[in-house]
């Protein structure tokens, strides 16, 4: 009877349960990171000259949204107008700061977001920042 021997060890790295792995986290990471931006996202208006708000982007920042068809948004929660100042009051107590920030879409009616702004003021809000975006180089061109 002959003696079977038996294979030599492999001494190559089997990558295949890492790539494996490292797919499962990429895809993971790009499903969740839509999700993790502040606020509702909206058309914002484009202007030549804006003011840079890094305090915008903080993680206790005041960030009203308000879209195309009207609705208001406080951070990423739908909220009535008429319920805003009470939960901005709330939300302004223990800063110093009393700054909020309101983005709005381009094509929101404009009485919506007058109507957005005097509630934060009643909430008591002295700074109010409006957040638009940066006319591209290329549109401006265009544009003139």
């Amino acid at each position: 009877m002959k003696k079977m021997k038996a294979a030599a060890p492999v001494s190559d790295i089997n990558v295949t349960p890492m790539v494996d792995v490292m797919l499962v986290l990429l895809i993971i990471f790009m499903v969740i990171t839509p999700m993790l931006t502040k606020g509702v996202s909206v058309d914002m208006a484009k202007t030549r000259n804006p003011i840079s708000m890094q305090a915008a982007d903080k993680e206790d920042a005041v960030l009203v949204a308000v879209t195309r068809d009207g609705k208001v948004f406080l951070g990423s929660t739908s909220t009535p107008v008429d319920q805003l100042p009470g939960k901005v009051k709330d939300m302004l107590t223990s800063k110093l700061d009393k700054t909020c920030y309101l983005k709005s879409d381009a094509r929101a009616r404009y009485e919506r977001v007058v109507e957005v702004i005097d509630n934060l003021r009643a909430a008591g809000v002295d700074q109010l920042g409006l957040i638009t975006e940066e006319v591209k180089k290329a549109e401006g061109a265009l544009a003139q």
